[in-house]
């Protein structure tokens, strides 16, 4: 008798071990069994983008205009910048922020950027103003570079106000290669716009600089600026959505145009109309209004959702998409990403409908 039942027990125990391994199995391959299996998501963490979080110490703290504020930066092995490229500043409240470098390419060990202080603004600038002192540490990602200087026959940089700062480390490159370069600097007031000093010398002995403070001289003429320039100039713009709507606007045929916006074009959402997101993991639907962006209306039914700068350039939003077509506005994702994936902090749908992997 003993025997027999050694055998059944043997059998039983035999069984339920495979039965455990194979459950296992399952279970590792998909997460969320019995559903099929999902791919992680991909929200916050862009292993392509991913960069080497660095704590810089603000060695100074300057004030360069009226409302702006220049932060020299200063760490240990900083990696080399161009032109054009800009920080993520991760700031104390954790939002994350992108400045412009304004400063040397060529000063080893320091990054240098400015900002100005916008009182009706999302609060980093307010932050960046009220809390970022001389002798403390700030985290920073990058640089990154999405305005780069390239080769071009001449070259016509307009800049409005803090839109200077891109343009800056541009014009001192131009500058001391020989290049044909001219600029047209707009402001509100001479008080407001920074560097002025430094660029009026850049261009004093052949007047290649134009200054158009709004209180004397009212906004820069986009159209005569660009009248009379050949093509194979490049024409870089960085300021105010008008200056570089205007700019566009009139740029001649067989130029480029180069531009470097602070939000992602039609970031707002105003000008689609409503649609409906499937949260494919929660099996919910929401609606997004016309003039909402998809993250708030996500975060009413998913309030862990991750974001930081809401416009489209930092990529911590960046959502998985399953179904539908995309409506993209951001400055950041490739055309790789852009097949299957968005910033629902300013991408919209083409239709009535998209399908996100949450």
């Amino acid at each position: 008798m003993a025997l027999p039942r050694l055998r059944t027990v043997a059998v039983v125990a035999g069984a339920a071990l495979l039965t455990r391994r194979a459950l296992r199995r399952r279970i590792s391959r998909s997460p969320l069994w019995p559903m099929p299996a999902l791919p992680e998501p991909i929200s916050g963490y862009s292993r392509r983008r991913a960069t080497t979080v660095r704590r810089l110490l603000i060695t100074e703290r300057t004030a360069v205009a009226d409302g702006v504020v220049q932060l020299r930066l200063e760490g240990a092995q900083l990696p080399r910048w161009q032109p054009g490229a800009h920080l993520d500043l991760v700031l104390p409240s954790g939002l994350v922020r992108q400045y412009s470098l304004c400063g040397d390419p060529d000063d080893p060990g320091t990054y240098t950027v400015a900002t100005r202080l916008v009182a009706d603004g999302r609060g980093g600038s307010r932050e960046v103003h009220e809390q970022l002192q001389e002798g403390a540490e700030i985290e920073v990602r990058g640089p990154r570079n999405r305005f780069p200087l390239v080769a071009a026959d001449a070259y016509v940089l307009v800049a409005g106000g803090i839109g200077i700062t891109p343009i800056l480390p541009m014009l001192r490159a131009l500058a001391a290669s020989g290049a044909d370069w001219r600029l047209v600097y707009g402001g509100r007031s001479r008080g407001s716009m920074p560097f002025l000093d430094e660029i009026e010398k850049l261009g004093a002995e052949d007047g290649r600089v134009t200054v158009v403070a709004q209180d004397e001289a009212g906004h820069p003429d986009a159209t005569a600026v660009l009248a009379d320039i050949a093509p194979g100039t490049a024409v870089y713009c960085c300021g105010p959505e008008p200056l570089m709507a205007a700019v566009t606007a009139a740029l001649p045929e067989g130029c480029t145009l180069h531009l470097e916006r602070f939000s992602a074009a039609g970031a707002d959402g105003a000008d689609s109309g409503a649609f409906e997101v499937e949260l494919h993991r929660t099996g919910r639907t929401v609606r997004v209004a016309a003039g909402q962006s998809v993250l708030a209306a996500v975060r009413e039914e998913l309030p862990h959702v991750p974001y930081s700068c809401e416009q489209g350039f930092c990529g911590t939003c960046q959502q998985r998409v399953l179904e539908g077509e995309i409506d993209h506005r951001d400055e950041l994702l490739t055309d790789d990403e852009r097949a299957d994936s968005m910033l629902i902090c300013v991408s919209r749908c083409r239709g009535g409908r998209l399908v996100l992997d949450l």
